[in-house]
């Protein structure tokens, strides 16, 4: 078992928001799902879905999806999915905005004792709040939120809440959010597995 260091940034967002995390190899694309949303702090609403060399990986829809087209995202571990540095695959979250993620093995690190995984040791910038309208909605949003004086800035600040800072990331927050999402989830502790 390894650790693997891995790069998350958002696609169509500018200037980027981004994570990067360090767990086990042996997390499925399932306990990702979990992390990914407590690191980048989505609320975990909306569905999403694992894209890996043209497979779907995720919850598998009766109604929608044909057997075979989505594959469980709990039967596929980091290590067959990220099988060497400089891997990636694709993470889609809330199909309406459609907030795509690009998810990249940046390194294999040795494990420090000690050391409480998975966790957030990086990143840049506040995620989106939920509901905001994909890519261009979110770059509307924070163009109103910078113009006190615009038409719509006192209703937008009330909706997102007075401390939103578009700017703001702290890794200390993102792993009290991890360590409340993820507290039955032993395996995904290296300490506990080796």
């Amino acid at each position: 078992m390894t650790v693997y260091r891995l790069y998350i940034f958002l696609l169509d967002i500018a200037p980027p928001i981004w994570r990067r995390v360090e767990l086990s190899s042996e997390t499925s694309l399932a306990q990702l799902h979990k992390v990914l949303q407590a690191a980048m702090g989505w609320q975990d609403y909306h569905l999403h879905e694992f894209e890996i060399g043209g497979q779907r990986y995720g919850v598998p829809d009766e109604d929608f999806d044909q057997p075979g087209e989505v594959v469980k995202d709990s039967t596929v571990k980091l290590s067959r999915a990220l099988p060497r540095r400089g891997a990636s695959l694709l993470y889609s979250y809330d199909f309406g905005d459609n907030w795509a993620h690009s998810v990249v093995l940046e390194d294999i690190v040795p494990i420090e004792p000690d050391t409480k995984y998975p966790r957030v040791i990086d990143g840049a910038r506040a995620c989106p709040p939920e509901d905001s309208g994909g890519s261009s909605g979110y770059a509307d949003l924070v163009e109103i939120l910078a113009k006190p004086r615009h038409e719509e800035h006192r209703q937008m600040r009330e909706w997102v809440g007075k401390t939103f800072d578009p700017e703001k990331f702290s890794a200390k927050a993102a792993n009290l959010l991890l360590k409340q999402t993820l507290p039955k989830s032993p395996k995904l502790n290296i300490n506990q597995v080796q």
